[in-house]
């Protein structure tokens, strides 16, 4: 006969290789949630080194000519507009402005888009029309609602100041003042503007104090719920690609405008989001003016077309997941070194 003292013996143990089992299923689980954790992390690491294209390496040289160019009015038809006039870093390299002011005073269609972190970009401007930093550095310059400077008359113009004339020859040996060299040693100068370390990127090397836990929410919702890893990616939090984001501007184009593809129409290239807080207002067009409003525009409150973005859907966050996505954008901004305004040659 089986004993009760017998089928306790038997089952005494029991609980105790249950909660041993629970624990190392816990503990395979928590290995798992942990190196899931550590691979999202790795794809927002920093990169180490700035890129610059085999025809346009980096020297001193180049960028320090680039820039005095970038800081100098005089490239401007009426000398009193330079590259940093929408680039101001005091504004991230934006303008803190809805849109943009040219010649003469001549307000424009679109935000002034920053030039921080450009040396790892594709494509360039918000509807993509120039292929390299170097095209879109006189792009501006050229423009004659910009800067309205005669291209022509811009090489005699740099060689009448005398103080260029042996930058341009230290930066360009042999080759001296042309038009190709001003954007080649504007767009170094621009390659060498990059954000610095913010608090996200030590949370994302293991400084768990770094960031709050909203913000560490905000970042599992931009990953998820949110969806807004859809567009905004790696690092530097962009795809580089063009898309529309349903606002309602039934004026301009967009990328559409230089291709003539119909699924581009009100296509706008995704800026990346680094010291976004800086760089408000937002958008192409400079139409929402904080990020709280940035949110909600991708939470409900866009234009249904055909051409809206298929990553582009109500998402249902409530109030508090707009605030921990708002935290978590604030842990972008880095505690940049502050640019000195050159003096310029005469």
């Amino acid at each position: 006969m089986l004993r009760l003292t017998d089928i306790v013996s038997r089952f005494k143990y029991l609980p105790v290789v249950l909660v041993g089992a629970a624990t190392l299923m816990g503990i395979e689980q928590g290995a798992q949630s942990q190196q899931a954790d550590d691979a999202l992390r790795a794809l927002y690491q920093r990169p180490d080194a700035v890129p610059y294209p085999e025809d346009n390496p980096y020297s001193d040289a180049k960028a320090h000519l680039g820039k005095l160019l970038f800081f100098d009015p005089r490239l401007s038809g009426e000398n009193n507009l330079s590259c940093a006039s929408c680039h101001n870093p005091s504004f991230s390299w934006e303008d803190g402005q809805k849109t943009s002011v040219g010649v003469p005073m001549t307000r424009l269609g679109r935000h002034t888009p920053t030039v921080l972190n450009l040396a790892w970009g594709e494509l360039f401007f918000w509807d993509g029309r120039a292929e390299s930093l170097e095209e879109q550095a006189l792009g501006p310059i050229a423009s004659s609602v910009e800067m309205a400077q005669d291209l022509d008359q811009l090489v005699g113009k740099l060689q009448a100041i005398d103080g260029y004339s042996d930058l341009f020859e230290k930066a360009f040996p042999g080759t001296g003042i042309t038009l190709e060299n001003v954007g080649a040693a504007i767009a170094t100068y621009e390659r060498t503007i990059v954000s610095a370390t913010a608090p996200f990127d030590r949370w994302i090397a293991g400084d768990e104090s770094a960031i709050s836990d909203a913000a560490k929410r905000g970042f599992a919702l931009f990953n998820g719920k949110a969806n807004c890893v859809a567009c905004h990616e790696g690092w530097n939090f962009t795809d580089w690609g063009f898309h529309d984001i349903g606002l309602p501007d039934d004026q301009d184009l967009g990328r559409y405008e230089q291709l003539d593809i119909a699924s581009l129409k009100h296509a706008f290239k995704t800026p990346g989001l680094r010291n976004i807080v800086e760089r408000a207002p937002y958008m192409h067009d400079g139409s929402i003016r904080t990020l709280e409003a940035v949110v909600q525009h991708y939470n409900h409150g866009f234009v249904q077309r055909e051409t809206v973005s298929e990553s582009i859907f109500a998402l249902g966050l409530t109030d508090d997941e707009v605030a921990d996505l708002v935290a978590f954008l604030h842990t972008l901004s880095s505690d940049d070194p502050a640019v000195t305004y050159p003096k310029l040659p005469n």
